[in-house]
C-alpha cells in the first residue's frame, strides 16, 4: 500500500520504518523535503496526492490547519491520527472529555476517512511492539467498514495486537489513555520500556 506519513519525528519514522519493512511503499511528507533526513520525502500536498492512506504524526497544533489545507486531496483516503492533543509541558491534555482531538481534525477534513490509533505508546513500543507478556495492544477509533480494516490491518503489520475500540467518539478514551502511559513512563519512573497489554481468557479476536 502506498503511505504517506506527515511528519518525520520520532514517531513518524517509526512507523514509516515498520511499514516500510512490512513491504509497504511509504514517503515522508515534510515542509522541506530537500533537508530532510527521512527518505524518501515530499512535499505535505504531494505526499498526500501520491497516497492511499495517510498517517498523522505532525505535532497536534500544527495539525488542524495542515489537514484544513489539504482537505480537498484527503477526501476519500484513510487518515491515521497518531497525535494527541497535549498541554507544552506535558501535564495533561489541552481538551476536555466531552471531544477529542480527533474528532476535531475531522471536522478540518470532514471527506477523510479518519481513524485514532498508533497515539497510545511511545516511538520504541512501535520499533518492538514485544513484550514477555504478550504484544503491545493498540486501539482503533472510527467508522465501521473498509477503512477500519485497513487501518487494523496496518496496525497488525507494525506488530501490534490490534483491537477496535468502536466509533470516532472513542478518541475520548484514547487520548487520556495515552496521556496515563505518559504519566506512567516518566512521572512515575517504568520509562519508556512499558506497554499495555490486553489479556483474553480465551484465544478469539475482537470482531474489527
Amino acid at each position: 500500500m502506498k503511505i504517506a506519513v506527515l511528519g518525520a519525528g520520532n514517531v513518524g519514522k517509526a512507523l514509516g520504518e515498520a511499514l516500510a519493512a512490512r513491504g509497504h511503499d511509504v514517503i515522508y511528507g515534510v515542509r522541506d523535503p530537500k533537508r530532510s533526513e527521512a527518505k524518501p520525502a515530499k512535499t505535505v500536498a504531494n505526499a498526500i496526492q501520491d497516497s492511499e492512506a495517510v498517517i498523522l504524526a505532525t505535532p497536534y497544533d500544527a495539525t488542524g490547519p495542515l489537514l484544513r489545507e489539504n482537505a480537498t486531496a484527503l477526501a476519500g483516503k484513510v487518515v491515521i491520527d497518531a497525535t494527541n492533543p497535549l498541554k507544552p509541558d506535558l501535564s495533561g491534555l489541552s481538551l476536555t472529555c466531552d471531544v477529542s482531538g480527533a474528532e476535531l481534525l475531522q471536522r478540518e477534513a470532514p471527506s477523510a476517512l479518519l481513524f485514532k490509533a498508533f497515539n497510545t505508546t511511545g516511538y520504541g513500543n512501535m520499533q518492538n511492539p514485544d513484550y514477555p507478556q504478550g504484544r503491545a495492544v493498540m486501539f482503533v477509533a472510527g467508522s465501521d467498514g473498509k477503512g477500519k480494516q485497513t487501518v487494523m490491518q496496518l496496525v497488525t503489520d507494525v506488530g501490534f495486537d490490534a483491537v477496535d475500540a468502536g466509533d470516532l467518539t472513542q478518541a475520548r478514551l484514547l487520548e487520556p489513555l495515552a496521556m496515563l502511559w505518559i504519566k506512567l513512563a516518566f512521572a512515575k519512573g517504568l520509562g519508556v520500556d512499558c506497554a499495555f497489554v490486553l489479556a483474553r481468557r480465551n484465544s478469539r479476536q475482537p470482531k474489527s
